[in-house]
């Protein structure tokens, strides 16, 4: 053998090695057998976050785990219901900043109930601003439960649209219907004060995504976002 054989397959020798040991390293973390789907669902949110709802593709998501499209469609009959379970994973999250925005209030009367009311307007906003991606896949039209609305001008909601999916709505309806009990809205104005809390809230925070507010500065932003809350809680307790 030439002297230089031997330095030569032991070099090729620890490549190999060294390759095999980054294949696996680069498999870990990807998946566990029999946790495929969850694999795809973090895969299909990360993608959400990086392009929002119209990235959520299950073939994108196969890729970025690692197995064939064929894989994933054995845990998704199609790619609505991918993005079905994103948009509960964006609304969980979204419930999750309304919820510690209210947690910051403490006691009860209307005083309380009237900076609750703030604080979960604060969450949604910012839950928009710092996960557009997300936020925009939470309320895509293509996932989405609808709503409808009585004679007497309550909201009603679809079956479709029960369960995680619509907690952010009803957190917003237990706080409007637990200022009623306060005092601070009048029984006369409460039904379908939901539907115009949520346009105004939600307006806001589109403006700031997709419209000229992107351009504020955090100084800038927190005044409107400020300005925009008190004046939709002032019309909405308006005697």
């Amino acid at each position: 053998m030439h002297p230089n054989s031997e330095a030569t397959d032991k070099a090729t020798g620890e490549a190999a090695a060294q390759a095999g040991k980054a294949a696996r390293s680069r498999g870990k973390g990807r998946y566990h057998h029999g946790d495929l789907r969850n694999a795809l669902i973090h895969a299909a949110i990360e993608l959400a976050r990086e392009g929002g709802p119209d990235a959520v593709v299950l073939r994108a998501a196969a890729r970025k785990v690692g197995v064939s499209a064929t894989a994933a469609y054995r845990h998704f009959d199609s790619h609505s219901d991918l993005l079905g379970a994103v948009k509960d994973y964006g609304q969980q999250q979204l419930v999750a900043c309304m919820e510690a925005g209210g947690r910051e209030v403490h006691g009860s009367g209307p005083d309380a109930t009237r900076r609750r009311m703030l604080g979960i307007g604060r969450g949604y906003i910012r839950f928009a601003r710092e996960e557009p991606g997300l936020y925009s896949t939470a309320f895509c039209r293509k996932a989405l439960g609808g709503f409808g609305i009585t004679e007497d001008g309550a909201v009603t909601e679809t079956e479709e649209s029960q369960g995680w999916e619509a907690r952010s709505f009803e957190m917003l309806t237990e706080t409007l219907d637990e200022a009623v009990t306060v005092g601070l809205i009048t029984p006369e104005r409460r039904p379908g004060a939901e539907l115009s809390a949520w346009a105004m809230v939600h307006g806001t925070a589109m403006l700031f995504l997709d419209g000229p507010l992107d351009v504020l500065s955090e100084k800038e932003a927190g005044y409107v976002i400020e300005r925009a809350l008190h004046d939709i809680v002032a019309g909405l307790t308006a005697p």
